[in-house]
C-alpha cells in the first residue's frame, strides 16, 4: 500500500482562539499518539490533508508524517478521528495514530461482491448482511477491498466469513462464522422490504405521537 506523505509543525498553543487562527491561515489543529508515543501538538495545512483524502478510503489511509521541529521527524501514522463541521463540512481536528510497520493493526474493510450470481438471473436479490469486514494484517498489505466471487451462488446461497479465501498474511478475526451476504428469493426479499417500510411508518407515528403530547402540555 503507499504510504502518502504529509507534514506538520509542532503547535504550542491549545483552545478555541488559537484552533480559528490557524484556520485563517490555512492549517488544522491535529495530535499524533500511539501506545508508545506521547501525545505531541501539531498544526497541519489544510489543504494537503485534503489532497490525501480526495477520492479515498479514510479508515485505509496510510501516511508518512513528517514532523518540523528543528529537524524532521518522520512517523508512520494512521488517521484515527477527523472531526468535520456539520454544516460547512469544513476539517477542524485530526487525530493521527502512531503504528509499528512490523506489527498486524486491524482496519476495517469494504466487501465488494464480484461477478453476477445465477441465482440473481433467476429473480433473486444480493443481501449484503455485512458492508465491511475488520481485517488483520500488516500495514503495507491493507486491501483496498475484500472481493467475494458470488457467480456461483443460486437462491437461498450464503457466503460466511470463513468462506472468504484470503491473499498474503491477512486475517478476518472472527469469532462466530457469520454471514456475509446471501442470495434471497423474491419473496423474501418483498417480505423483508414490507417490514422495512412498516418499522418506519410506526417509528414516525411515534414521533407524531410524541409531538403531540409536546404541544398539548
Amino acid at each position: 500500500m503507499e504510504q502518502l506523505q504529509i507534514k506538520a509543525d509542532i503547535r504550542k498553543e491549545t483552545g478555541n482562539g488559537p484552533a480559528r487562527a490557524l484556520r485563517r491561515e490555512g492549517k488544522m489543529p491535529a495530535v499524533i499518539y500511539g501506545p508508545d508515543t506521547e501525545p505531541i501538538l501539531l498544526a497541519l495545512n489544510i489543504n494537503d490533508l485534503e489532497q490525501c483524502l480526495k477520492n479515498r478510503n479514510l479508515n485505509q489511509l496510510l501516511f508518512n508524517l513528517a514532523i518540523e521541529d528543528g529537524k524532521t521527524k518522520p512517523r508512520s501514522v494512521m488517521i484515527k478521528e477527523l472531526q468535520i463541521h456539520p454544516v460547512t463540512r469544513n476539517y477542524l481536528h485530526v487525530d493521527f495514530y502512531e503504528i509499528d510497520m512490523n506489527r498486524k493493526i486491524k482496519v476495517p474493510v469494504p466487501v465488494v461482491p464480484k461477478g453476477k450470481s445465477k441465482g440473481v438471473e433467476l429473480g433473486g436479490v444480493l443481501q449484503i448482511v455485512r458492508r465491511e469486514l475488520d481485517v488483520l494484517c500488516f500495514p503495507r498489505e491493507i486491501p483496498a477491498a475484500v472481493e467475494i466471487d458470488i457467480t456461483d451462488l443460486d437462491i437461498g446461497d450464503s457466503v460466511h466469513v470463513n468462506d472468504i479465501p484470503l491473499e498474503g498474511d491477512i486475517e478476518i478475526p472472527a469469532d462466530v462464522n457469520f454471514t456475509v451476504l446471501t442470495i434471497l428469493s423474491p419473496r423474501i426479499a418483498e417480505i423483508e422490504e414490507e417490514e422495512v417500510e412498516e418499522e418506519v411508518e410506526e417509528a414516525a407515528e411515534e414521533e407524531g405521537e410524541t409531538a403531540e403530547a409536546g404541544d398539548e402540555e
